[in-house]
């Protein structure tokens, strides 16, 4: 016997929700990369893992969003709390490595092809991974087409945001590309949810094990949402952000077109005083043998 499975038990909220979510961390990792492109070689790693942390946790808090409208009719659904999180540190270390492969290796086709399909299939080993954390009177199977297409979305997401992430510099470019990339990644989740139908045990107990998913909304906030804060805090206060590529571009242009400052002036040494004494024996005999008088 099969569940009876309504994904969206809330309404529109989980959904809209969710994909703001992949939005922020997408918008926070797509503009910490690109600053690691334009600072000094050894504040790279630092905005690189920054960007890592921020897609990853974006992609994470999106699919456990997601997952709260996620709702069985026969059965109450629970999460296993390690299993979770064991989730979220495989969406920040796959993503971690794909944004380190192609902020030092560049995005040749080689490089960026390997960093995404590493990065793709982690996104979704993350999101089955979640899944796998479900606690519930029976347990999930998944349709093999749907689930494969699950991952190539995945993987083409992962690769188109690699690529935008150290190619596209603009603040605007960057906003409608985490978009794109929030659109790709929401859709890879319902894509694989539409795989899933759950095959309920014989005999239906009163309780099903691990937490209920109303219980995971404030470490899910308190946790990567803070960060995801914290991170755009940090962001916010960078003057290429602040001021706008352009204008960031033409300040350091005009800066350089100003006329070097003059040489300083050299400083001669002081002249020493004449000695009071022997100023009188210093002065001149008076022309033509004429005689000097003194004051009466």
């Amino acid at each position: 016997m099969y569940g009876t499975i309504d994904g969206f038990n809330y309404g529109a909220t989980t959904p809209l929700a969710a994909y703001l979510m992949a939005c922020l961390g997408g918008a926070l990792g797509l503009r910490c990369t690109a600053r690691s492109v334009r600072t000094q070689r050894s504040w790279k790693p630092g905005w690189l893992a920054l960007g890592s942390a921020s897609i990853g946790s974006g992609i994470w808090t999106m699919h456990f969003i997601a997952m709260m409208g996620f709702h069985v009719k026969e059965t109450p659904v629970g999460f296993d709390i390690p299993t979770t999180l064991l989730s979220l540190l495989v969406a920040i270390v796959v993503v971690g490595i794909g944004v380190f492969m192609v902020g030092y290796r560049g995005v040749s086709r080689g490089v960026l092809l390997s960093a995404g399909v590493f990065t793709g299939l982690g996104v979704a080993g993350m999101h089955y991974i979640g899944m796998s954390a479900m606690r519930m009177q029976g347990h999930l199977e998944y349709s093999v087409p749907t689930v494969l297409l699950s991952v190539l979305i995945a993987v083409v997401a992962a690769t188109a945001a690699l690529w935008a992430a150290v190619t596209i510099h603009g603040f605007r470019a960057s906003l409608g590309s985490s978009m794109v990339m929030g659109v790709a990644v929401t859709g890879m989740h319902y894509t694989g949810m539409a795989a899933v139908s759950v095959r309920l045990d014989d005999v239906l107990g009163a309780s099903v094990g691990g937490n209920a998913p109303a219980s995971l909304i404030l470490p899910m906030l308190i946790g990567p949402v803070v960060f995801l804060v914290i991170a755009g805090t940090i962001i916010m206060f960078d003057p290429l952000l602040v001021l706008g590529e352009g204008e960031w571009n033409q300040k350091k242009a005009d800066s350089s077109r100003l006329p070097p400052p003059p040489p300083p002036r050299p400083v001669w040494p002081a002249r020493p005083p004449e000695d009071p004494v022997q100023a009188p024996a210093s002065r001149p005999a008076p022309p033509h043998g004429g005689q000097e008088y003194g004051g009466w």
